[in-house]
């Protein structure tokens, strides 16, 4: 099994490269002072130091839990399980699924399906739309893996939006055959228009739902978790306790006592959609005018803009970037097979705009 190309990518440029491949945040947005003064504020207790319970700190869990109920998504402590990233719980629930049938979209998240290879998942990969997934296929797809997963929102990488309808299909779809969803939403919170409902929300018993607080707050803090029925929660317990006993408890705290000024964290997320419309807006500025031949759809929030070029094949394509100082992630890496294409995922969120033009420029040159 190899690595994953993305962190490869990252190891292998200096400062001077401009890369649109990894779904890095802004760091200018990271809110260090407030993050500081919690840390600052929680160090003098002496539980901040000690083992914790394996699903999390319970007030960070009730916290959680809160926001899932004013969506209209009722949920308590006990249906929240703290993990280190939704990468750790997504292998965590693969963990769980072992050896079985798994139906994903294509083009589909790197990182999940390393990690569903890594736990022997076979993997049934079904055509993404603009709209959501190719609703007969994942029907008939689904019948025979009763699993699936799914990125509903704002899609890594195709940046789709799933309309309601095919939401509501996908959830008749699971409850009638009994199955589970795997819905995957680190980006639900970046949109720029409206926040999506989740799927999850209409089948509570036949879905994990995972959320991230690293696209929203800070990556390095790592807390992720998963919302999902108190009787599923309790099967992953046992995983989770096999390989850490409990995510950070000092990550956890600063985090509870962050999340203590609602208003403050909403101005926060408020101000990482303004700051991300603008880029993206700027982005695909920058391609119509410097790569009119890349075809693309605008998001509608997230972090990256999809598309491709015909007759060109993008990994051929980054090789001559990368000695230009332009990187990007070839769409390749995103199929089951890493068919050859002419696809292209673009990350917007963390290049300043002169960097973002500069980049566009180059890539022009290498074609």
């Amino acid at each position: 099994m190899k690595r994953s190309f993305i962190r490869e990518i990252l190891e292998s440029i200096d400062e001077e490269t401009i890369s649109f491949a990894g779904g890095l945040p802004s760091e200018k947005l990271f809110p260090i002072k407030d993050l500081q003064k919690a840390s600052n504020k929680i160090m003098s207790q002496q539980k901040v130091f000690q083992y914790g319970l394996s699903n999390g700190i319970k007030q960070l869990r009730a916290k959680i839990a809160q926001e899932y109920t004013n969506d209209g998504f009722t949920t308590n402590e006990d249906e929240i399980l703290i993990t280190t990233g939704s990468q750790q719980a997504m292998y965590i629930i693969a963990k769980y699924f072992e050896s079985k049938d798994i139906t994903i979209e294509e083009p589909s998240y790197l990182g999940a399906m390393n990690i569903f290879r890594l736990n022997h998942l076979n993997m049934k990969g079904i055509k993404l739309e603009n709209d959501g997934v190719h609703i007969s296929d994942f029907k008939k797809s689904f019948k025979e893996t009763k699993l699936a997963y799914l990125i509903p929102d704002f899609q890594n990488p195709y940046t789709s939006t799933y309309s309601n309808k095919k939401r509501e299909q996908i959830a008749k779809i699971v409850k009638k055959q009994n199955g589970i969803l795997i819905e995957d939403s680190p980006y639900t919170q970046l949109f720029f228009d409206k926040k999506p409902n989740s799927i999850s929300s209409q089948i509570p018993n036949n879905s994990f739902h995972l959320g991230s607080f690293s696209k929203t707050l800070v990556p390095s803090l790592r807390i992720g978790w998963i919302r999902a029925s108190k009787e599923l929660i309790d099967s992953l317990m046992i995983i989770k306790e096999s390989i850490d006993l409990h995510s950070c408890g000092i990550s956890q705290y600063i985090l509870d006592e962050y999340l203590n000024d609602r208003k403050k964290y909403e101005k926060h997320l408020q101000d990482i959609r303004d700051d991300y419309k603008q880029k993206a807006d700027y982005f695909c500025k920058m391609l119509d005018k410097h790569l009119p031949s890349f075809k693309y759809k605008k998001p509608k929030g997230g972090m990256f803009i999809y598309g491709g070029f015909e007759n060109i094949d993008s990994f051929e394509l980054v090789q001559k970037c990368i000695k230009q100082k332009v990187v990007f992630v070839p769409g390749n890496q995103f199929y089951i097979n890493k068919q050859t294409n002419g696809e292209i995922r673009f990350n917007f969120t963390h290049s300043s705009f002169e960097d973002i033009k500069k980049g566009i420029k180059l890539i022009a040159k290498c074609l």
